[in-house]
């Protein structure tokens, strides 16, 4: 909602501060659908050529975070934690009941109450294949916690593909106004025997190609840039907060200290409170018992 209302606000102040200003729209309409054929286009296709098939649809598929936001909201911390709970608890009191659950979390009567959690295959393999190492007697809390380090770092790097792939577009799109200005220079030259009137708004629909680049690059691209970095680093969260509690289990802390250390790693305010936590842990233990 808040990328929406900040992109109404953007047009609204831009064209309502020009025409409020005694701009007059027609030559910026007239002008604008071959501008932007040319920028936008020119913009297209310099996407194309610097990002695969694969990155160009991930990052496509990125700009809607501009309007969903992070994809782990409070509930889903809490759930994780109580997830993390059962699991460390029942890999402590019955290892081999465990294998059942990390080998088949699609059918685990454990992974299945936490639908959302399921459905993320990485968080999934990050919790399965740790717990499995485990009972492999992989369990050297330093080396599991800087595999999972490299692990989660690389698939941060990859997310941030569309934000890096974005900001390389708005940081093109100026110069590709320019070039549109200038093809309007041109074209302008060519008529230099027409009255000045008409020069005018030759001129001025030359200037609307970089208006255009300059606007689309530092009101919409940039931004748009930025949002899904934030984003993608706000969700990093979810998959550190996996590591550390992990990582305490391995340090043979009691379980409730795992689940504490978590809780305290996980984002102000995405971070349920102590009561809140226990009372979750709680109706878990029962459904257990």
């Amino acid at each position: 909602m808040l990328g929406i209302i900040g992109i109404v606000v953007i047009f609204v102040m831009v064209f309502g501060g020009y025409l409020a200003a005694g701009g007059k729209m027609s030559i910026i309409l007239h002008s604008l659908p071959f501008e932007l054929m040319m920028i936008g286009g020119a913009g297209v296709g310099a996407f194309l050529i610097s990002n695969d098939s694969s990155g160009a649809k991930s990052t496509l598929s990125d700009v809607l975070k501009v309007f969903r936001g992070t994809r782990w909201k409070h509930n889903d911390y809490r759930d994780l934690l109580c997830l993390l709970f059962e699991l460390i608890r029942l890999a402590r009191q019955n290892s081999v009941a465990l294998e059942e659950h990390i080998e088949a979390p699609e059918t685990s009567e454990i992974f299945t109450r936490y639908p959302r959690i399921l459905a993320d295959a990485e968080a999934i393999g990050l919790i399965c294949d740790t717990l499995r190492s485990a009972s492999m007697n992989y369990d050297d809390p330093h080396q599991v916690e800087d595999v999972l380090e490299k692990r989660i770092d690389a698939n941060f790097q990859h997310a941030m593909h569309g934000s890096h792939a974005l900001q390389a577009l708005a940081d093109g799109l100026p110069a590709l106004g320019i070039v549109a200005a200038v093809l309007g220079v041109i074209k302008t030259m060519a008529s230099i025997d027409q009255p000045p009137e008409i020069l005018g708004k030759l001129i001025g629909g030359a200037l609307v190609g970089t208006f255009l680049g300059v606007f689309l690059a530092y009101g919409l691209m940039g931004p748009f840039a930025a949002k899904v970095q934030s984003v993608v680093e706000e969700d990093a969260h979810f998959y550190s907060l996996i590591k550390d509690v992990l990582v305490a289990n391995l340090h043979n802390h009691a379980t409730n200290i795992c689940i504490e250390v978590g809780r305290q790693n996980t984002p102000s305010h995405s971070r349920p409170s102590f009561g809140e936590l226990e009372e979750a842990l709680k109706e878990v233990k029962s459904i257990a018992v």
